[in-house]
């Protein structure tokens, strides 16, 4: 699910140390460079706008958390996740998001709900022709409910992965629910494993965005950029930093996006 909660609804709170977002960003980073010590990883992230088909071992737990900057002309935002990762089976992972943040330049700091998600694995991308695993993701909120549908795709070639979402979302958001927007996204990615530590890649989005369900508007979006992951025992860290390629107005024209994750 992108972390593009309302900007109407949920729960403001006040404070100076929420001003700037950039703040915001730094603590989270802080919080998470000390947990490392207390776990044990149970997968790693190559991607953070792409999932990939492997899901995590029965019986493992992670813990993730998730923060993407959003700058655009005269606005920057910030929205924060936390999800608990948990291997069902070998097959089936559930994830739980129990804090879903955001901080907007015209709104404030804001605890925008909650999510489930559950991915199903249905083939292995070393051995098999292609991996595939199907994904289902029901968030909820004041004013504000969606799903979220993926197919994911993934091939491993050595020490290339290469990387395929096809999403598609429908949300429903203000007092009534009465505001329904949908959206197509196709992601691209691919990660190149320098070292057993260390991988690095490029993401591409491209987005069809739909109010209403209508295509009046004719709204595409384009973003592409570098990534970065470097895992060690516990934990990883993985980072993207996305570049507009289009010219939306309402759209980011640069989005730095960076998972922690540390296993128990």
């Amino acid at each position: 699910m992108e972390l593009t909660a309302p900007r109407s609804g949920g729960f403001q709170a006040a404070g100076a140390i929420w001003k700037s977002p950039f703040l915001v960003l730094f603590l989270s980073v802080l919080l998470f460079s000390i947990l490392p010590a207390v776990g044990a990883l149970a997968g790693v992230r190559h991607f953070t706008f792409l999932y990939e088909a492997p899901t995590s071992p029965p019986g493992s737990i992670e813990l993730e958390n998730t923060v993407t900057w959003r700058h655009g002309p005269n606005w920057n935002d910030v929205f924060m996740r936390e999800e608990l990762e948990i291997g069902i089976t070998d097959r089936f992972q559930l994830g739980i998001y129990p804090l879903d943040w955001s901080h907007r330049s015209n709104d404030g700091l804001h605890y925008d709900g909650g999510a489930v998600e559950a991915i199903y694995n249905l083939s292995n991308p070393v051995i098999d022709p292609v991996g595939i695993s199907l994904y289902q993701e029901i968030a909820a909120g004041r004013r504000h409910f969606e799903s979220e549908s993926k197919l994911i795709a993934q091939k491993n070639f050595g020490r290339w992965i290469l990387d395929y979402n096809a999403t598609l979302e429908a949300e429903w958001e203000d007092r009534h629910l009465e505001e329904e927007t949908g959206e197509f996204q196709q992601a691209l990615g691919a990660s190149y494993e320098i070292s057993p530590r260390l991988s690095v890649g490029v993401e591409f989005l491209q987005e069809f965005v739909f109010p209403d369900w209508r295509d009046n508007e004719k709204i595409r979006n384009v973003f592409i950029g570098p990534n970065v992951s470097y895992r060690r025992n516990q934990w990883f860290v993985t980072a993207t930093a996305l570049a507009q390629a289009t010219d939306t107005e309402d759209e980011p024209n640069f989005q730095l996006r960076t998972i922690f994750g540390v296993g128990f």
